[in-house]
């Protein structure tokens, strides 16, 4: 239906109060959102990596104390339970002789027993090797590490760490092979000079003992630990990014409400204030222009009363003058409905009879196009409101139906009740329907692609369906069917039954 008053091009306007949000460009806080991501990422990396250095340098003093302890016991051991009594029974010290190397082998056997030791090898000042668990390295002089000379020089223990593969490579794999990591110590044996208390004496440095571990497995563990770190820190990262993110998405949502909401409002006051200052020139031209038109239609309608002492172009020309006259005065009427919308009365209305009223003042003009009309309204559609106004709208939008339609047309009517106490009342047509290209400005005052017209058809209907609480939607009728569709959602009355 192609109100003569109206845009042909509309758009069904969002509801009463509903605020479209809008997306809001926010790029600064996303990057620092996504900066902090890495920050915390990085700062999580650095704290595995430095709590795990930590627990394998605290392994490793661990390993060294363990060492250091079986390094003092080996020196005792060997010092009264081989080298006093070698001395007292040889005179001196030959590990070459048999009985010797095995006097030696026992005691370091015994000190050793049910510790894991990976090799042991005893050099004597002169860098050979005296004394291994393996007996291919006897007499040996090329396998004297630099912590062996270290050691000698300082008189003191020497400990180095032997790795395979470096720490970052271990950290990928799973399942190392034995002797990956080793922990050597070269610790100087010392005997007690004759002669001389155990509490003052000086001690001679007659060798160094080679003590090497396997560490690998502790290695695994604290590579391990560095993972579970790792995966504890970076999951908390991403439960942090995630929540930063959500709380970053509803702000968003919740400034872009705000500022469509605050964007809604000025609309509205420029709206208000654009009315008021409309309101006041109309009224002035009302005043000036609706006196002498409404002496100029009554003159023209009373000399029409009397046109037939008049010739044919007399009275088409009276008749021209008559009908101008009324077609102005309903312009002017309509800049003034639409300036200064009258607050409607909250009477109890039943639309059935609003509708039968139109139909009624409309039925000689649905006689002459001859339009049906097909109607199914609930018996009881009462609600809250001005009837006169009520009355103005449905009229509007009936007349606007039937001028869309030409002849031959059907009017369709149909009222159902929707859900939360609802009432709605629609219209549809059978004409061509409207533009879809200008649809989104059907509801624009003064719009209009009509050659007469000002535009102002729609947006008074609007303007009093708004005014009873209610909502105007206007579309075109779904495939199959044509046409326009006018729907008017008004809230029922509370005691209607």
């Amino acid at each position: 239906m192609t109100p003569p008053d109206a845009a042909d091009d509309r758009h069904e306007p969002a509801s009463p109060g509903e605020i479209v949000p809008e997306k809001l460009p926010f790029r600064l806080t996303r990057f620092l959102a996504w900066v902090s991501l890495v920050l915390i990422l990085a700062s999580s990396l650095f704290l595995a990596f430095f709590i795990g250095n930590f627990a394998r340098e605290t392994l490793l003093v661990r390993q060294q104390d363990y060492s250091l302890l079986l390094g003092g016991n080996l020196n005792h051991q060997i010092a009264r339970r081989f080298v006093v009594p070698t001395m007292l029974a040889f005179g001196r010290i030959a590990l070459r002789q048999p009985l010797q190397y095995r006097l030696l082998d026992e005691v370091v056997q015994d000190t050793i027993k049910g510790l894991q030791i990976d090799t042991l090898r005893i050099y004597g000042t002169d860098k050979v090797v005296n004394y291994s668990l393996d007996r291919s390295e006897l007499g040996r002089g090329d396998m004297t590490p630099s912590s062996m000379t270290q050691a000698l020089d300082t008189g003191k223990p020497v400990f180095e760490t032997l790795s395979s593969m470096s720490l970052l490579k271990a950290m990928f794999m799973l399942d190392m092979a034995d002797r990956a990591f080793l922990l050597r110590m070269s610790f100087p044996l010392s005997v007690q000079l004759p002669g001389e208390p155990e509490e003052e004496g000086e001690s001679l440095i007659v060798g160094v003992v080679e003590v090497t571990k396997d560490i690998t497995g502790d290695y695994e563990t604290v590579i391990r630990f560095q993972w579970v770190i790792l995966a504890l820190c970076l999951g908390s990262s991403v439960v942090l990014f995630c929540l930063l993110q959500m709380f970053i998405v509803r702000a968003e949502r919740i400034l872009s409400e705000r500022m469509a909401r605050t964007r809604r409002l000025e609309a509205e006051l420029h709206e208000n204030e654009r009315l008021v200052s409309m309101g006041r020139v109309i009224a002035s031209i009302a005043h000036e222009i609706r006196n002498p038109l409404g002496i100029i239609r009554s003159s023209a309608e009373l000399l029409l009363r009397r046109s037939s002492e008049l010739d044919d172009a007399n009275r088409r020309l009276l008749g021209a003058m008559y009908d101008e006259s009324r077609r102005l005065s309903q312009t002017v009427n309509d800049f003034l409905d639409y300036a200064r919308p009258r607050v409607p009365r909250q009477d109890l209305v039943d639309l059935n009879q609003v509708v039968d009223q139109v139909l009624g003042f409309l039925e000689g003009e649905l006689r002459r196009s001859e339009t049906a009309v097909s109607r199914q309204t609930p018996e009881v559609m009462v609600v809250h409101g001005d009837k006169d106004l009520l009355y103005r709208a449905i009229y509007n939008v009936v007349s606007n139906a039937l001028q869309a339609m030409g002849s031959g047309g059907t009017l369709h009517i149909l009222g159902r009740r929707l859900g939360e106490g609802q009432l709605e009342l629609s219209f549809r047509d059978s004409g061509p329907g409207f533009d879809p290209a200008g649809l989104e400005h059907a509801l624009d005052p003064f719009f209009t692609t009509k050659d007469h017209g000002t535009g102002l058809g729609l947006p008074i209907v609007n303007t009093i369906i708004t005014g009873h609480g209610g909502q105007l939607h206007i579309s075109n009728a779904p495939a199959p069917e044509s046409g326009a569709v006018i729907a008017m959602i008004l809230p029922l009355a509370r005691d209607a039954s």
